[in-house]
């Protein structure tokens, strides 16, 4: 069955009520790097951040970080009215569960959740370190101020909350800085597995760590160029789901693939002075970040970070040796840059939770046929579908066709064997969700 496009559908799609891209170049505009760097300036000040440092303090150490972060949160839902949820999230950890776990310590998140007004129990989530570290992982004492690892990144998050407060969502939006990253991820390991319990509906999750730094090592600078790392299928998938790969392809189409070709895409749209950079990878190589917990447990969930790392400033006790400067001190934040990754996300958090709910099921038929046929499962909210495909080797969704509220379309004159394929749903202002790849096949 063909399909034919209503060309009345574009014109509901540029004139509807309600957000526009315009909002998201407001979102864009609004954040403020002076913001970021007062925050970094703060993190920096409680000397050292390390998971197993003073609690007790109200001037050094994670906990007096930690009740900081939780304040400038209650902060900015004061100024809208309440709108954001913040608490602790803690669980405590025994000495020697790890290595580096040398004492008993309680691992404390500081969550800030943004309800949706039509999806409140689908959430996409921004999250930053709280924690540092100097060379010794096991050194809680010695100042570590983790200027750019990782207190760019949970300043990033508070920007983003203080912007996106202003404005209403259908779908959640979680801030949190999340704690015992350096220890072994314990922060995200916690937050994903009560996700998890609770049935959380999770569109996604952008992972920020280390935002800050534009000079690398290998004497690259590029305050333009950024990572964005995604696995390319979920840990948790089925042994009949990783058969059916084998003869329809998606070895490069899992969930967290999706969402950093989404992230992608609205960059590149929106932001087109900024080189995304899609990394097929988990994470840097043979290295871990606080995307992954939620990962291993089956939710979609990227890490966003500078491009051109100084691997000086990076895990180093404060010193000076052989003439270079070791440590991860605020002189080596650029906080243009920083405000230019909070506003990537910024946007994409936005894009997300103004989005209708993904088509659940996806279904592509057209083997040996002239065309390609998707079916779909009609999503709640969604006044149109949007059908993508590209070739086998390209990274990114290349070709689409906006359709309208249907749920079944042949592409004419595409042969299958040739593409991938996907669709997202839209809405009336035109934001689209994550395209989902077929999960199931119908004999035409």
């Amino acid at each position: 069955m063909k399909y034919l496009f209503i060309p009345a559908l574009i014109i509901s799609l540029q004139f509807s009520h309600g957000q526009s891209s315009k909002d998201i170049y407001d979102i864009i505009d609004a954040v403020s790097s002076e913001r970021i760097k007062t925050d970094v300036t703060q993190l920096t000040n409680f000397g050292t951040r390390h998971t197993l440092s003073d609690t007790l303090s109200s001037t050094r150490g994670i906990g007096a970080a930690r009740r900081w972060i939780k304040s400038e949160f209650d902060k900015i839902s004061a100024s809208c009215s309440d709108c954001l949820d913040v608490f602790y999230h803690q669980t405590l950890v025994k000495k020697g569960d790890n290595q580096r776990i040398v004492k008993d310590v309680k691992v404390v998140n500081v969550v800030a959740i943004q309800k949706g007004t039509k999806y409140p129990d689908r959430y996409v989530i921004m999250s930053g370190d709280i924690d540092s570290r100097v060379s010794d992982p096991t050194n809680y004492t010695s100042d570590s101020p983790g200027a750019n690892d990782n207190a760019s990144g949970m300043a990033g998050t508070m920007e983003a909350a203080r912007v996106l407060s202003k404005y209403k969502f259908e779908n959640s939006i979680i801030y949190v800085g999340l704690s015992g990253e350096e220890q072994g991820l314990y922060g995200g390991k916690f937050l994903a597995a009560f996700a998890k319990e609770k049935g959380w509906d999770i569109i996604g999750v952008l992972n920020n760590d280390m935002i800050g730094n534009i000079t690398g090592v290998d004497e690259v600078i590029s305050n333009r160029d950024f990572r964005i790392f995604s696995e390319p299928v979920p840990p948790t998938e089925t042994e009949r789901e990783r058969n059916a790969r084998r003869f329809y392809g998606g070895e490069v189409d899992g969930i967290s693939r999706q969402l950093a070709r989404y992230i992608h895409k609205t960059t590149r749209t929106y932001m087109p002075e900024m080189n995304p950079m899609l990394i097929y990878r988990l994470d840097r190589f043979g290295r871990g970040g606080h995307h992954r917990p939620f990962n291993d447990e089956g939710f979609p969930g990227i890490r966003i970070m500078e491009a051109h790392e100084n691997y000086t400033q990076q895990h180093q006790d404060i010193r000076l040796e052989d003439g270079i400067e070791y440590g991860d001190v605020l002189e080596h934040v650029n906080f243009e840059y920083a405000k230019k990754l909070t506003a990537v996300n910024a946007i994409n958090l936005a894009s997300l939770a103004w989005a209708p709910p993904a088509p659940k099921e996806v279904q592509i038929g057209g083997i040996v046929a002239p065309s390609a046929i998707l079916k779909w499962s009609k999503s709640e909210g969604a006044v149109a579908y949007k059908i993508y495909w590209r070739d086998t080797t390209s990274p990114t969704w290349d070709h689409s066709r906006l359709v309208g509220d249907i749920d079944m379309f042949t592409l004419e004159g595409i042969v299958i064997d040739n593409y991938f394929f996907g669709v997202a749903s839209v809405s009336a202002e035109g934001f689209e969700s994550p395209v989902v790849f077929p999960n199931g096949i119908f004999r035409n």
